[in-house]
């Protein structure tokens, strides 16, 4: 794997997203949104009727869909068998059922071989729930962004319309539990990562740590 590969973790409203397009920015790197193309995963899944109580159905089809991820930090646009999901993979339905399509061993492998296939030329930034640990475990710089519960939830809240803090703090804590003990790739911090409290810092403050980390590590 050639260039530079910066790997940045966490879980949900942990500024995965924000923290990881502003540093591609600021290096003039690439970017990847691994957890789209999980959610892009399920929105097919969804469209196509699969049970998500049968892990047996979905890693039957899982090798069905063309998924195509973009790399422009200020658009990375995300297509199904060409039809570009961007809005729908973001909505409620998509967002419940994720986890259990994630967990899907045969989908991660499938996933995991197309991010590589992306990264393979470095030069990128690519955020998710198993970079580090998994799919980038010799990424030059490795970030585990944590933050606390409420403030996960208040970022989260604020991005949605129609929701209520307590209901996405009791959300993302069932996410976490699931992602965090599912058998195949489990959220954890990968060996080697720094992991950064995001819950008290600006966006700009979180940037300009891994910015600073890069510089360090590179």
């Amino acid at each position: 794997m050639g260039g530079l590969v910066v790997a940045m973790d966490g879980p949900s409203g942990s500024g995965k997203s924000s923290v990881s397009r502003g540093v591609a920015r600021a290096l003039g790197l690439r970017y990847l949104d691994t957890g789209a193309m999980y959610r892009a995963m399920t929105w097919w899944v969804l469209q196509q009727g699969v049970d998500l109580a049968d892990p047996a159905a979905i890693a039957a089809r899982c090798g069905e869909p063309r998924i195509v991820s973009g790399t422009d930090p200020d658009g990375p646009a995300i297509h199904v068998d060409g039809v570009d999901v961007g809005g729908p993979i973001r909505e409620a339905e998509v967002t419940g059922a994720v986890s259990a399509v994630a967990a899907v061993p045969e989908v991660r492998v499938r996933l995991v071989a197309l991010q590589r296939e992306i990264i393979g030329a470095g030069d990128i930034v690519v955020e998710g729930r198993d970079i580090g640990s998994v799919v980038c475990p010799d990424a030059a710089v490795k970030v585990y962004l944590t933050a606390s519960p409420e403030a996960r939830a208040q970022r989260r809240s604020a991005e949605l319309a129609g929701t209520t803090v307590e209901a996405q703090q009791q959300a993302m804590a069932r996410r976490d539990t699931l992602d965090s003990t599912r058998k195949t790739d489990p959220l954890s911090m990968a060996a080697g990562a720094v992991e950064l409290d995001t819950t008290a810092l600006t966006l700009e403050e979180v940037i300009a740590e891994v910015l600073r980390l890069v510089k360090e590590r590179t």
